[in-house]
């Protein structure tokens, strides 16, 4: 068991594993909101506009044409570290790198403006974390965390948020057709 955790740690540590892992989790988060791929989100659909190219994770159709754009963000390289230390101190520095690590995605996602780009578009962006333990350990670190993104347009998710908001949708679809 120890030998078998230790591989999946190394493995979240690489940025291209942990970035399957965060769509895998995304899908799966979509399909128990009962959203389906053939009607109500499209993956990896390519934006251009004069800055360049933009492709967020996730478009999820509303009814009378709007969209939700969903971005994966899966910065648990800290959090992994803390999670491994046994030392207090050493513990805290690490969540707050993760904190910190948390915010500069934000930002990264709140810059790109895909309420902008995107026709039709919620006037924000959520950003998937795929995982309840990322979030709160960064809430306990910056408690206005949430607040904070929300000024800047980017709707913080985790796998439970999501679902929440995702059956939303779907009732509307419903409740549209």
């Amino acid at each position: 068991l120890r030998k078998e955790t230790s591989n999946l740690v190394s493995a979240l540590r690489r940025p291209e594993v942990r970035g399957r892992w965060g769509e895998l989790q995304l899908e799966r988060v979509l399909e128990l909101a009962g959203m389906t791929e053939h009607c109500t989100y499209e993956k990896h659909e390519a934006l251009n506009d004069e800055e360049g190219r933009w492709i967020p994770d996730v478009l999820v159709k509303l009814p009378n044409g709007r969209q939700i754009v969903i971005d994966i963000k899966t910065p648990v390289d800290a959090f992994i570290t803390a999670s491994e230390t046994s030392d207090e101190k050493e513990r805290i520095e690490h969540l707050k790198r993760h904190t910190s690590q948390l915010t500069e995605r934000a930002k990264e996602l709140a810059s790109k403006a895909y309420w902008l780009k995107v026709k039709g578009s919620a006037e924000f962006v959520v950003m998937f974390i795929p995982g309840e333990s990322f979030l709160i350990s960064a809430v306990e670190q910056r408690p206005d965390l949430l607040d904070w993104a929300m000024s800047q347009k980017v709707v913080i998710t985790t796998p439970t948020m999501l679902v929440a908001l995702l059956k939303a949708v779907a009732l509307g679809w419903r409740e549209d057709r």
